[in-house]
């Protein structure tokens, strides 16, 4: 009965560090990162994650174990409304994201293909994509002209350079520092639509999260039940034992 008690104790743990925040594993950097926090309850700030997402990253970055109609369905866009905002390879609404670009091609311009991007948040943590997309300064020594403060030597380009404008790094005070006027968004708004695309990569990288969470506890609730007639089985037995 100990070790039963044991391992109901053990899965409850378990359950709940895998939906911590804190169980997240990211690559080690010294670079100062700002908190993230995801909301999949946030329906409009993953809708205009994906519609960024469309936008800025599907040139070279596909999603290639996520389908537009999954998508859309879960984010209550209606599939019409998708197919004419976000799909602009000539894809069908059913078949899944994947980029038009070349990858030999692309290889050859940026040094490595770049990499689809349905697990990255699982794989590196929504709070590297949050910082790493905010991180990007100009540095003329680069192939790009460009540099990034969570990964140094990037070989990638600043696509949202439009939005946010020119940044540099101010190497005595260690700070990024952004040249008014120069993007299209202010500081506040950059900083909301980078949270929306990074919310909607950590979408993509486990897209019935959410589902699993609420059958999780059901599942808990159901062990708990389970532990406490077995213990009450188990009592009575022991009398007729003694």
């Amino acid at each position: 009965m100990r070790n039963f008690g044991s391992l109901l104790v053990g899965v409850v743990v378990l359950a709940f560090m895998i939906g911590s925040p804190s169980s997240w594993s990211a690559a080690k950097n010294d670079w100062p990162m700002e908190d993230f926090e995801p909301d999949l309850t946030n329906l409009p700030s993953l809708q205009n994650g994906f519609k960024l997402y469309a936008n800025y990253c599907l040139g070279c970055h596909g999603l290639q174990y996520q389908r537009y109609g999954r998508t859309a369905d879960d984010l209550g866009v209606p599939r019409e409304l998708a197919l004419e905002s976000v799909v602009f390879t000539g894809q069908k609404i059913g078949e899944l994201i994947t980029t038009s670009m070349d990858p030999d091609q692309a290889k050859s311009w940026f040094g490595a293909t770049p990499p689809d991007l349905t697990l990255e948040a699982r794989l590196r943590s929504p709070e590297w994509i949050y910082n790493y997309l905010k991180t990007f300064y100009v540095d003329d020594s680069r192939p790009l002209g460009v540099n990034n403060g969570v990964y140094p030597n990037v070989g990638m380009p600043n696509v949202l350079l439009s939005l946010q404008g020119v940044q540099r790094y101010d190497k005595e005070n260690g700070k990024l520092l952004v040249e008014e006027g120069s993007g299209s968004m202010n500081a506040e708004e950059f900083d909301a639509a980078i949270y929306d695309l990074s919310n909607f990569l950590y979408y993509v990288g486990e897209p019935s999260r959410l589902e699993r969470q609420r059958l999780g506890i059901y599942v808990l609730l159901f062990l708990v039940i389970l532990g406490t007639f077995t213990f009450l089985l188990n009592r009575e037995f022991e009398k007729d034992v003694h």
